[in-house]
């Protein structure tokens, strides 16, 4: 028979959660393959969400459920406190408002062990007003002869899909906690920057991503100033790659912007639309001298082995 635990520990931020923990651990418990450990960390919660947390310990099917407090330093640092205490070589992700289906975790360990890839991840559902469309992260993973320069650009990975192994995070110096929105993307790029790393993104959807109105998405204008900051310190490492660098940073800075526009769009604020308009030049300029000319420091360990 194959075995009912894996050597997995599963990273879960949680702030404001109260409402939607419960749900997020009833999915980590149905997995077919558990993992060993589930490690909630409470990053400065006004509500329930600790108490919700600690009460589902009885509801876990022989999972070790911990449960982390913390004052609000975001959700890099939560991540990084739950890594700090994790006792599994393996890592997978979960946001507190989001979901997994009972098969993630058995379908990612098997494409692991399949190859020799730093990091597994695999298409998901996005569900918003109560409907649900497609997060097809392997067709972007299959375009273009280069899946990190694909990545770079389009930024497909979705957190809640993500396997990796610690010691590679622990290695590139886990999240970036000065970063309040994309410290996921930013460490997906840090783990998968080197030429000889390989990842996997597979077709099955199995997970659920809920867009809340309090979700991190929802930060339309400082996710755009992460994404461009972090569009800057990995343009260097894109010379490493196929094709041209200078274009690649010029597609990322035009498509994160396009992404600010859509969702100006759909909130009916063409004032927004028009200033994101009017910063793109300039942003277009100001990140390619610094391309061109500046010498980015060296990624800071913001997690100790």
């Amino acid at each position: 028979m194959p075995p009912e635990f894996a050597e997995v520990s599963v990273i879960i931020p949680a702030c404001r959660a109260k409402e939607t923990i419960a749900r997020a651990l009833d999915g980590v418990a149905a997995q077919t393959l558990k993992p060993r450990e589930a490690i909630v960390v409470d990053d400065g919660s006004d509500d329930a969400t600790y108490e919700a947390a600690l009460k589902h310990k009885p509801r876990m099917k022989g999972v070790t459920l911990k449960v982390i407090r913390q004052g609000n330093q975001g959700a890099g640092a939560a991540r990084n406190r739950a890594i700090a205490a994790a006792t599994q070589p393996i890592l997978a992700f979960l946001d507190a408002d989001d979901e997994w289906l009972p098969e993630k975790l058995a379908r990612s360990l098997a494409h692991m062990e399949s190859g020799d890839y730093r990091l597994v991840a695999h298409n998901g559902w996005i569900v918003e007003d109560g409907e649900e469309s497609l997060i097809d992260g392997a067709r972007r993973f299959r375009e273009g002869a280069q899946p990190f320069v694909s990545l770079y650009r389009k930024g497909y990975l979705d957190t809640c899909t993500v396997v990796t192994r610690r010691d590679a995070v622990l290695e590139a110096g886990g999240f970036d906690d000065g970063l309040r929105n994309g410290q996921d993307f930013e460490m997906w790029l840090a783990l998968l920057k080197d030429p000889d790393a390989k990842f996997l993104v597979f077709d099955e959807p199995l997970s659920r991503y809920y867009v809340t109105p309090d979700s991190i998405m929802s930060h339309t204008g400082r996710r755009l100033s992460c994404c461009l900051e972090i569009a800057g310190r990995y343009a260097p490492d894109l010379k490493n790659h196929p094709g041209s660098a200078i274009a690649s940073l010029w597609y990322r800075i035009a498509a994160v912007h396009y992404e600010a526009i859509q969702v100006y769009r759909r909130r009916k604020n063409p004032l927004a639309i028009l200033i994101t308009l009017l910063k793109l030049p300039f942003h277009m300029i100001y990140l390619t001298l610094y391309f061109m000319i500046v010498q980015p420091p060296k990624r800071r360990k913001f997690l100790h082995k």
